[in-house]
């Protein structure tokens, strides 16, 4: 059995006959008939029945038909992707994340991805998790980096980061002049704090569910630059991922610093939706964002407990 062979059987049953067929695929009804019959000779079983002037498939033939439709399928879809690859991404792409991603991590993404696509048509969709999603899920977005985990048996998660969440103050702050900062000493402090529901909130407060810290929260929101000019006014303290702050820390405008004994990590993947084939736009972001990763500033030196001193012994 060759290719040949299923593009016949293919073509008969959406022709209704040989000769129609043979018509279809240029060659004459002789040769149809003699590759079906060469075909039944190899299975030992008829593919289709004769029945006065029409044909009818049998189930064999049914099941070559359908293994017709796979192979074809494959085919073409194996032989656009190698063209695909070829040529430069100029159609529309719709990335959504949150505000820490769409301020942090996509315009670094952005700017590699148009160094090979300078055509693409970019937008972004910066929202919390549940419009995020939904906006993937809606096909209004094509893919979405957000903070795990993500549980919708429509789409596919790949992970992307694991980022550090750490205290941040103003540099006058009391906290700033501790070597080393214990979940306790942040009892009795106002914070401002990432909203209610959202996966980056859970991870914190979870943390003070183990340290027994009841926040007194004055702030909520979704938007890492408003929790951040609310710390530099002096509403509060937050904990908010390391690359939100980095520059700013080095500048000497934030003290940031880990809490002593934890490790607060949020995890963050994209998200598409499944499909039998991973769409271009997909694969192209997915790939420029694996050589872009190493650049994110996802978490401080290793090894230290405030930035600039090594912690007490």
């Amino acid at each position: 059995m060759d290719l040949r062979q299923l593009e016949i059987i293919r073509a008969i049953a959406e022709a209704g006959s040989f000769t129609a067929a043979g018509t279809k695929l240029n060659v004459s009804q002789s040769a149809i008939s003699r590759q079906i019959l060469l075909l039944e000779e190899e299975l030992g079983e008829p593919v289709f029945l004769r029945v006065g002037r029409r044909i009818r498939i049998t189930a064999a033939g049914e099941s070559l038909l359908q293994l017709s439709h796979r192979v074809f399928t494959d085919v073409r879809d194996t032989v656009s992707s190698i063209v695909d690859t070829r040529q430069s991404y100029t159609g529309p792409l719709r990335l959504a994340g949150g505000m820490t991603v769409s301020l942090y991590v996509f315009p670094i993404l952005l700017r590699e991805f148009r160094k090979l696509h300078p055509l693409a048509d970019v937008k972004i969709v910066a929202g919390s998790t549940e419009k995020c999603t939904a906006a993937v899920r809606a096909g209004a977005a094509d893919l979405a980096l957000l903070t795990l985990p993500i549980h919708h048996a429509e789409l596919v998660t790949v992970p992307a980061t694991e980022e550090e969440l750490l205290l941040v103050t103003r540099a006058n702050h009391p906290l700033a002049a501790k070597k080393r900062i214990l979940p306790q000493d942040l009892r009795g402090e106002s914070f401002v704090l990432f909203e209610q529901g959202s996966n980056t909130r859970r991870v914190i407060d979870e943390f003070f569910t183990r340290g027994r810290i009841d926040p007194h929260v004055v702030t909520e929101t979704e938007n890492v630059e408003i929790i951040k000019a609310c710390v530099r006014a002096g509403l509060g303290i937050t904990i908010i991922s390391y690359q939100a702050v980095a520059r700013e820390t080095e500048t000497g405008q934030f003290f940031c610093a880990r809490i002593h004994g934890q490790k607060l990590i949020r995890k963050t993947g994209w998200i598409y939706v499944r499909s039998n084939r991973i769409p271009r736009a997909v694969q192209e972001v997915l790939s420029t964002f694996d050589r872009i990763r190493p650049r994110l500033r996802l978490s401080p030196a290793a090894g230290r407990e405030r930035f600039g001193q090594e912690p007490e012994e």
